[in-house]
């Protein structure tokens, strides 16, 4: 009977129908076996535990082993499972899956299992777990396939089918020396077209791209992605292959990193998730909160350097905050332009250069153009809301507008030489968050309004 093809993917109502069928072990894999194992993950949730038990049963170890490896939260299954059949499935997965899954194994789980792991298992957990967080190292994988370059094509080929019994990986095949230095690769695709009296070393990639393990994951996003490699292997400082990093271990970091920069632009000191207690997610707010305290009360001193103005012309103060939004806005932006660029490791002196005078073209053109648009349209509503002369209108409304062009001008500069400064400087750009640049351009439009205000209304038109 064909199987139907689903118009919609409704994978995980339909696992959990086929094991509450009540088929036998046979037919129950043999329906399970056309299901993604990540759908298979997210339908346990849907299952009573007695129900995941027996489906625990009736899967193999290394079935297991694919499944667990893509539970976001697998500490309420890991519970469920025996300490020897744990032990089963951590052996029988990568090794990056297998770190990743006893993070969230609690410590006296941790001690009963270390005993009755492979040997080769925990060499690998400890060699990841041996590198910080932010280093490459940590999400390597030791699922691949490595032969020696003095191999024929027949004992070549020999190898890779041995290893294959452990490994999945097999697209890329990397290549050592006699010594055991990592000297390239080989396209699986170019193996197996191979014939027998053709040499290997004529197969061998020597210049094949690599990253070592000490390697900052945010200094190699670029890199990683311009090579767009199904993977890439990972050298220690001897030269010496000890892991590769697979194009799904990319995704993750690529996420990781944006997320990441993604808080530090929200003013966090770090991300945040729904597990989280009050207390952890205050920690992380807190730091920037402090300094904004600060910069605002700088703000609010400036402010009232102006009581003069507000006093003599209290109609000022209805356009603060359109001002303030604004340039805080036009910052934003440009932070998150320059952040982006600033991503690129090639970038040259001159195209920072250029960075700055564009971002400041855009600022002056926007600036203009909305400008404009506010000694207009305030102009009329002054006049007809507020009952001033239409002279008198049209002054005050192009004394906003001129304030919104000039704070938008400055704002571009400041949401691009910030970030810049933060680069040069060896420091993350991101941490000159959007609530630092939004509380410093905050500071440049209020001495931008109220400056002009006290200028041209004050002092020039004599308003007061």
């Amino acid at each position: 009977m064909e199987k139907e093809l689903l118009k919609e993917p409704k994978f995980v109502e339909d696992i959990v129908k086929v094991i509450r069928s009540g088929l036998d072990k046979e037919q129950l894999l043999d329906r399970l076996n056309d299901y993604h194992e990540n759908d298979i993950a997210q339908s346990l949730e849907f299952l009573t535990k007695d129900e995941r038990l027996s489906l625990y049963n009736n899967l193999g170890t290394e079935w297991m082993s694919n499944i667990f490896s893509y539970i976001e939260d697998p500490k309420p299954y890991i519970e469920e499972l025996a300490i020897d059949k744990l032990a089963e499935v951590i052996n029988e997965m990568d090794s990056d899956d297998a770190v990743d899954l006893l993070e969230d194994i609690d410590e006296s789980v941790k001690a009963k299992l270390r005993p009755i792991l492979d040997e080769d298992v925990k060499a690998d957990i400890r060699l990841i777990n041996s590198y910080d967080d932010d280093e490459i190292g940590s999400l390597i994988t030791t699922n691949y396939i490595n032969i020696s370059k003095n191999l024929n094509i027949r004992q070549a080929m020999h190898e890779l089918v041995h290893q294959a019994g452990d490994n999945d990986n097999i697209s890329t095949i990397y290549v050592s020396d006699q010594d055991g230095k990592f000297c390239g690769a080989i396209d699986l695709k170019d193996l197996i077209i191979a014939r027998v009296h053709d040499e290997l070393d004529d197969l061998i990639s020597y210049s094949y791209p690599y990253l070592l393990d000490h390697e900052k994951i945010s200094e190699s996003i670029e890199k990683i992605k311009d090579y767009a490699e199904d993977s890439l292997p990972v050298l220690n400082s001897e030269k010496e292959l000890i892991g590769i990093l697979t194009a799904q271990d990319v995704i993750e970091a690529v996420d990781d990193e944006m997320g990441e920069d993604y808080a530090k632009l929200a003013g966090l000191t770090a991300e945040e998730d729904l597990k989280e207690t009050t207390m952890q997610s205050m920690k992380k707010r807190m730091p920037w909160l402090i300094v904004l305290l600060f910069l605002g009360m700088g703000v609010s001193t400036v402010v009232g350097a102006f009581e003069g103005v507000v006093a003599a012309l209290p109609i000022v103060i209805c356009f603060q905050s359109l001002i303030l939004d604004m340039a805080g806005n036009v910052g934003t932006q440009s932070l998150a332009v320059t952040i982006r660029v600033l991503m690129d490791e090639n970038l040259r002196g001159k195209d920072k250069a250029f960075l700055v005078i564009k971002e400041m073209k855009v600022g002056f053109c926007n600036g203009l153009f909305l400008g404009i648009m506010a000694l207009v349209i305030l102009g009329i509503y002054i006049k007809i809301f507020k009952g001033y002369t239409l002279f008198n209108a049209v002054m005050i409304s192009g004394c906003v507008g001129i304030s919104l062009l000039v704070a938008m001008i400055i704002s571009s500069l400041v949401g691009t030489l910030v970030p810049l400064f933060f680069h040069k400087i060896k420091i993350d750009p991101a941490v000159a968050s959007g609530p630092l640049i939004t509380t410093v351009n905050d500071l440049v439009a209020v001495v931008t309004y109220y400056g002009l205000a006290w200028l041209l209304l004050i002092q020039c038109v004599h308003f007061a």
